[in-house]
C-alpha cells in the first residue's frame, strides 16, 4: 500500500459509465495528488462532467473505481462482492469531494449565510453559533461580506455562484470540484468567479475543474486533461497542451477558442 505521503487524493481506474445504450465513460484512469489543480477540457458530450460527478456518486459509475484517499467512493466490498454504499455512507464521503455546479444550486429561501452554513452543521457537526462565523468568514474571502444575510433572489449570478463556491470550500474538502461554473455567467461577471479560483489555486487546495476558459486552465493548472469520446486522450502540463500540439482532435478543439482570451483580474 502506498503510504500518506505518496497515496493520490484522488484515483480513477478503468471508470466506466452508460446512460443506456450510450456509454460516456470508456475506462477512464486519473490521479491526482495533493495540492494539484487539474483542468478537464474537451467538446461536448466528450464525458466531462459525467466524470466529475462520478467522483462524488452524484452519479453511479458502472465498473471502475474511484477512490478518495484511498477509500472506494461509491461501493464496499464484502466477501468479494461489491455492494453499493448506502445513502449515509454516501452522504459521509460526498463531504471529502465539495462539488461547485453551473447553475450555483443555492436554496431560495436561505440567506447567502444559512446556505453555507446548512452542510457544516449537518453534515460537519458545527454548531450554528460556529458555522455562522466560518460562513462570514468565507463570504468575506469571496467578496461578500455585504451580503451576508441576502437572499439568493437578491444576488447576481457572479454573486451566487462566489457563494457556492464559499459554501465548497467551507467544508473543507479533500477535493474541490468544480463544474463548468462560469458557463451560467454573463460574460462581465466571468473574472470575478475566476479571481475567487485562482487565489483558492494559489493556497494548495486540491481541485479538478472542468472548463471552457483555455486562457485560465493554462494560467491556473498543473495538469490540463484532454477528453474525447470518453477517454482520456491527453494528460500533461499546460505548457504542452497549449504549445506545439501534435494530436489532431486537440489541435482542432483548441482551434475554436482561437483569440478567445480570459482577461484575469
Amino acid at each position: 500500500m502506498p503510504n500518506a505521503a505518496t497515496q493520490p487524493v484522488i484515483e480513477i481506474a478503468n471508470l466506466t459509465k452508460s446512460f443506456g445504450a450510450l456509454q460516456v465513460l470508456k475506462g477512464v484512469d486519473l490521479s491526482v495528488q495533493k495540492g494539484q489543480v487539474i483542468a478537464i477540457i474537451g467538446p461536448s458530450g466528450s464525458g466531462k462532467t459525467t466524470l466529475l460527478r462520478c467522483i462524488n456518486f452524484l452519479e453511479e459509475y458502472d465498473g471502475g473505481s474511484v477512490r478518495i484517499d484511498g477509500v472506494e467512493v461509491g461501493f464496499s466490498e464484502t466477501n468479494g462482492k461489491r455492494r453499493r454504499r448506502s445513502e449515509r455512507e454516501l452522504a459521509h464521503i460526498r463531504v471529502d469531494a465539495a462539488m461547485v455546479f453551473q447553475q450555483f444550486n443555492l436554496f431560495p429561501h436561505l440567506t447567502a449565510a444559512q446556505n453555507i452554513m446548512l452542510g457544516l452543521v449537518k453534515s460537519r457537526g458545527k454548531s450554528k453559533a460556529e458555522a455562522r462565523s466560518i460562513a462570514e468568514k468565507w463570504l468575506g474571502r469571496v467578496g461578500l461580506s455585504a451580503k451576508v444575510d441576502a437572499m439568493p433572489g437578491q444576488l447576481s449570478g457572479g454573486q451566487q455562484q462566489r457563494v457556492g463556491i464559499a459554501r465548497a470550500v467551507a467544508m473543507e474538502p479533500k477535493v474541490l470540484l468544480l463544474d463548468e461554473i462560469t458557463s451560467a455567467l454573463d460574460p462581465e461577471l466571468v473574472g470575478e468567479v475566476l479571481g475567487v479560483v485562482r487565489e483558492l489555486a494559489t493556497e494548495g487546495r486540491t481541485m479538478i475543474l472542468v472548463t471552457h476558459e483555455m486562457a485560465f486552465a493554462r494560467e491556473v493548472a498543473d495538469r490540463v486533461v484532454f477528453t474525447d469520446q470518453g477517454k482520456i486522450v491527453i494528460d500533461a502540463p499546460p505548457a504542452l497542451v497549449f504549445g506545439e500540439q501534435p494530436n489532431e482532435r486537440l489541435r482542432a478543439f483548441l482551434a475554436r477558442f482561437a483569440g478567445l482570451q480570459y482577461q484575469g483580474s
